[in-house]
């Protein structure tokens, strides 16, 4: 048992007590994010932005650029989520849940590519180059950087790029040392799963209005 302990939490105990605490917290507020946004509750927002604020703070101090740069924007786009997540469409009803149509379907292709690339000028540019891991970074980040786009204009697709990622994630995360974190996307594969499922059944409850 005690092997296991060690596999999963050795790392941090050079970890500074500071630093575990938040990224525990940062890691309750993350779940509980997801969870509003499966519920299509606003409150995925200000949560959201609690989390990606201190993982900012932590991946910038540990030098994982990548995941840092997805949390910033993490941020940004919760504020252009929670703006559109509560606009007035029709006089008085709030965005509607809807799928992705065909131009948002290209310009999410765009901001993949537009991803990959920046993020491919900002490793080369820090010299980051030196593990496998900044190949999955760069994946990771333009996935989801579409999710987080999608998610703030309420489109279902938005989950299966966060299911993707999520998946993804697990391993990734818990190769560089931060067990709290992998828990974390394993925890969000199975929410996403069920966040598409519940956003699904709300576009077909309103296609039958």
């Amino acid at each position: 048992m005690s092997q296991i302990f060690d596999i999963l939490f050795g790392q941090y105990s050079t970890y500074d007590t500071l630093d575990i605490v938040l990224e525990i917290t940062a890691v309750i507020f993350g779940f509980l994010s997801v969870w509003f946004s499966k519920n299509n509750n606003i409150w995925v927002f200000p949560t959201g932005m609690i989390s990606t604020a201190i993982f900012v703070y932590l991946l910038l101090k540990w030098e994982l650029l990548g995941d840092m740069m997805i949390n910033a924007y993490y941020f940004i786009m919760s504020v252009y989520g929670w703006y559109i997540w509560t606009r007035k469409v029709n006089g008085d009803r709030a965005t509607p849940i809807s799928k992705t149509t065909a131009i948002e379907k290209q310009i999410s292709v765009l901001i993949f590519i537009a991803t990959l690339g920046f993020v491919y000028l900002v490793y080369t540019i820090f010299d980051k180059w030196n593990d496998w891991t900044a190949y999955a970074d760069t994946i990771t980040t333009a996935i989801f950087f579409v999710g987080m786009w999608l998610m703030a204009r309420r489109k279902i697709e938005n989950w299966i790029y966060w299911i993707i990622g999520n998946i993804i994630s697990v391993p990734l995360y818990f190769y560089k040392g931060f067990t709290f974190t992998s828990f974390q996307y394993f925890i969000f594969t199975f929410v996403a799963i069920s966040g598409y499922k519940a956003w699904k059944k709300n576009i077909n409850s309103n296609q039958l209005i």
